[in-house]
């Protein structure tokens, strides 16, 4: 087999861990503490707030490590990174375990939150690198296919299965940071980049002084800010719901098992509609229209979230949660396929993207948890009202063109 032909099948070897890795080191940890919130807040004596509270903390990190990953990936490249921030999500993650009261676990959750995006954005950065522009969008849909099964396993696993069987939620913890940890020894190892993408590492945004000059480049560009404006309204109304829906449905009456799987049920349409989004975004040739149909069905399902009950839950849950991934899938190739961005600059720039998705994941959750005293649906009219400033930044946006090529 000729070079070309190993590193055409060596990509899709990358992406394949890659995937694994949003699914093992970012969704699951993640994922498994909504459905884990009853039992925690019992055992550490925690109020609503407070719960919404370390729901969005492991976001305020990120509003400057997320730009940092970003860069430090343009200026390095993204392997050492990668195997380094697996090793040490996974360390953090499982620390979460030991935490006796608000104040340890709020710490814990904080580091974790920390260090993520470095994971994150590199994974991004990745695929940016292995991945043509035409197969760009899937590649971004495999990947996101890979944190909505991370989603699944992590809403649906984690409590009714897990917690049972491995002694408590300290326990399950601790075997998700197990995981997340030995991701980075196949990190550790993989190849190089190609030839093309590794002169690009090494080229312009690689030179000396190059990671001021690459954030002096990105937010010169008007859509970089508007996709920020729309991932903090989106993304904060769904980082809101996510943390909120199991408990809230409990206060309705349901089971803890039947709480948990209608999260599950967000995640699990979400998976099974990525790649026919993504597929759907490149042959309709308009991303734009994409991505504001899909904030428009996350709108509808959370406003009906908070005025209807019973079957009708199962049906609004599944509205805003069949497009959520497709969305994140077809949003990041767009910031990557912006005029002037391309592969040389996509870690920057997403990762200024993701500080708003950041401030508006920290935000949101003990905001909106703090409307539920004056009524229980009134956190998700106030986090639909977010997705409407996501929208009308989309609106804003300019189509995408070919990409960029340095």
């Amino acid at each position: 087999m000729n070079k070309p032909n190993r590193e055409s099948s060596y990509r899709w070897y990358i992406l394949i861990l890659a995937a694994l890795t949003n699914t093992l080191v970012s969704a699951v940890p993640s994922m498994c503490l909504p459905v884990l919130f009853n039992d925690i807040s019992r055992d550490l004596h925690l109020s609503l707030v407070e719960v919404g509270l370390i729901w969005g903390i492991a976001a305020l990190p990120g509003i400057f490590t997320s730009l940092a990953g970003g860069a430090i990936g343009d200026r390095f490249g993204p392997k050492l990174i990668l195997a380094g921030g697996c090793l040490l999500v996974g360390v953090v993650g499982g620390l979460r375990g030991l935490a006796n009261d608000f104040t340890g676990l709020a710490a814990a959750v904080f580091l974790v939150g920390f260090l993520t995006p470095f994971v994150g954005m590199n994974v991004i950065k990745t695929c940016g690198i292995w991945f043509s522009s035409r197969q760009l969008t899937l590649a971004n849909g495999v990947l996101s296919l890979g944190m909505a099964l991370g989603f699944v396993i992590g809403s649906l696993a984690s409590d009714t299965l897990l917690s049972p069987w491995l002694g408590g939620w300290r326990n399950v913890l601790f075997f998700y940071g197990a995981i997340a940890a030995a991701l980075s020894i196949p990190w550790f190892f993989t190849h190089p980049a190609p030839a093309p993408a590794q002169a690009s590492l090494n080229g312009p945004a690689a030179s000396s002084g190059s990671l001021r000059q690459a954030l002096a480049h990105v937010v010169r560009i008007k859509n970089v800010w508007l996709f920020g404006l729309a991932i903090l309204g989106i993304g904060g109304c769904i980082q809101g719901a996510l943390g909120y829906i199991p408990l809230y449905l409990r206060g309705l009456g349901w089971s803890g098992i039947t709480a948990d799987g209608a999260l599950a049920s967000f995640h699990s349409v979400s998976m099974l509609c990525v790649i026919p989004i993504a597929l759907w975004s490149e042959k309709l040739g308009s991303p734009k229209r994409v991505l504001i149909g899909a904030a428009l069905m996350v709108t509808l399902g959370i406003v009906l979230l908070s005025v209807v009950d019973g079957v009708m839950v199962w049906i609004a849950v599944c509205m805003a949660g069949m497009v959520r991934d497709g969305f994140m899938a077809v949003f990041l190739t767009s910031i990557t396929e912006t005029e002037g961005i391309g592969p040389i600059y996509a870690g920057t720039a997403t990762g200024l993207v993701m500080v708003f998705s950041s401030l508006g994941s920290l935000l949101a959750p003990p905001l909106g948890n703090s409307l539920a005293a004056a009524g229980a649906g009134l956190p998700f009219v106030f986090w639909a009202g977010l997705t409407v400033l996501g929208m009308a930044a989309l609106y804003a946006t300019q189509p995408r063109r070919p990409a960029f090529n340095p």
